[in-house]
């Protein structure tokens, strides 16, 4: 892939997630606005989730079929009727839920055709640093969306959400532009063929099933710490501008990693590497139960944030790498599927587990569990293959 398809791919992902994390929110105003009662907003809300979670594995074997280009244009043409819907057709509760599946179908769409553009076109040894930069992009775009909120509709407390809505109809269009740029990754028809093979037969791949697994684990604990800090704060008398300080670190550390992370991973090795991330992030989430002063516990929050932004990059790369060529685009489907339900199930487990200890004990849960996903690899190497001779 030449400089300005990756340009154009680094954009597309920025995009994507812009737009997705400021119509999410700018929703949630929308169906405050049309008195929605508190209970209803996330029944609303989810629908953004449950689509992706039905249509993942469908998506992920039409992107080993058609290519990713294609898909990458379908979702940016999704992309721009969701916005189109929540500029128009958002007055009632109905025009809520549409606008928002249609959001998580142009999310996913754009998402699987991005990942597996990078899995099936990047140089020989540059997969995790491609990964890295891909990562570091779309965590930009997620910091980004929010922050043009204030920007385009004010600061009042309940904003006007149309300008809101006409800034995504523009940048969606944007994104349609950068998806025509990336190249067409052509299939022959062996691999046509092989990408319509079964679900259990890729599930059964050595490594699938652990990749997997960690994948889940590791951004059931970054979803954690999002809840579970402030609430940390909120239990030891921390301000909301010092959990904010808290959550900043982590973000910006997790995406520090991910810039560096193929030189990171030329030097310890994928497998190394992985292990010590978990091993981080479980040390760093256990410490965070204790009451540790502010400034020792800034530099925890630092470590756990180098450690979480390691952990999804190199699983993309581990999955990349253990599937076969053909199937790629269903094995990154399946992984986010797979995060999908550990949102839900994993946090809700620890959540009863730790019943009655609060935070501390929630986070000192994560903690174990994410160090009990690093015996995944014991007795398996993840490491780059040898290059053919």
């Amino acid at each position: 892939m030449g400089r300005v398809a990756w340009t154009a791919l680094l954009a597309n992902s920025v995009l994507v997630q812009a737009v997705t994390f400021l119509l999410r929110p700018a929703s949630t105003y929308q169906a405050i606005a049309l008195d929605v009662p508190g209970g209803a907003l996330g029944a609303i809300g989810a629908t953004f989730a449950i689509v992706p979670l039905l249509l993942a594995i469908p998506v992920g074997s039409l992107v080993d079929r058609l290519g990713e280009k294609r898909l990458m244009i379908g979702g940016a043409v999704l992309m721009i009727a969701a916005s189109t819907v929540f500029l128009t057709a958002t007055e009632s509760v109905a025009g809520l839920v549409v606008a928002n599946a249609l959001l998580g179908a142009a999310h996913l769409a754009c998402v699987i055709g991005q990942q597996s553009l990078v899995a099936n076109t990047a140089p020989p040894g540059q997969l995790d640093a491609r990964f890295g930069y891909y990562t570091f992009m779309a965590s930009l775009g997620q910091a980004a969306g929010p922050s043009l909120i204030g920007a385009v509709a004010g600061t009042s407390v309940q904003p006007d959400t149309r300008p809101i809505f006409v800034v995504a109809v523009a940048m969606s269009a944007a994104m349609l532009a950068t998806s025509v740029l990336v190249p067409l990754h052509r299939r022959s028809a062996a691999d046509r063929a092989e990408a319509r093979g079964g679900l259990v037969g890729l599930l059964r791949t050595p490594g699938l099933g652990r990749a997997l697994t960690t994948s889940a684990i590791i951004l059931a604990a970054v979803d954690l710490t999002l809840v579970y800090l402030p609430a940390l704060g909120a239990e030891r008398g921390l301000t909301a501008a010092t959990v904010g300080a808290l959550l900043t670190v982590r973000a910006v550390f997790s995406m520090a990693s991910r810039l560096l992370l193929g030189r990171l991973s030329a030097w310890l090795g994928r497998t190394r590497l992985m292990a010590t991330s978990i091993v981080a992030t479980a040390g760093a989430l256990v410490l965070c139960a204790a009451p540790l002063p502010l400034p020792l516990l800034l530099v925890v929050v630092a470590v756990l944030g180098l450690g979480l932004g390691v952990g999804q990059p190199l699983t993309m790369s581990w999955l990349t790498e253990q599937a076969p060529p053909a199937r790629r685009g269903q094995a990154l489907s399946l992984r986010l599927a797979g995060n999908r339900i550990g949102q839900v199930v994993i946090p809700t487990a620890l959540g009863v587990a730790a019943l009655g200890t609060g935070a501390p004990g929630v986070l000192a849960a994560t903690g174990i569990t994410v160090g009990a996903s690093g015996l995944l690899l014991r007795g398996f190497s993840i490491d780059r293959p040898d290059p053919p001779t």
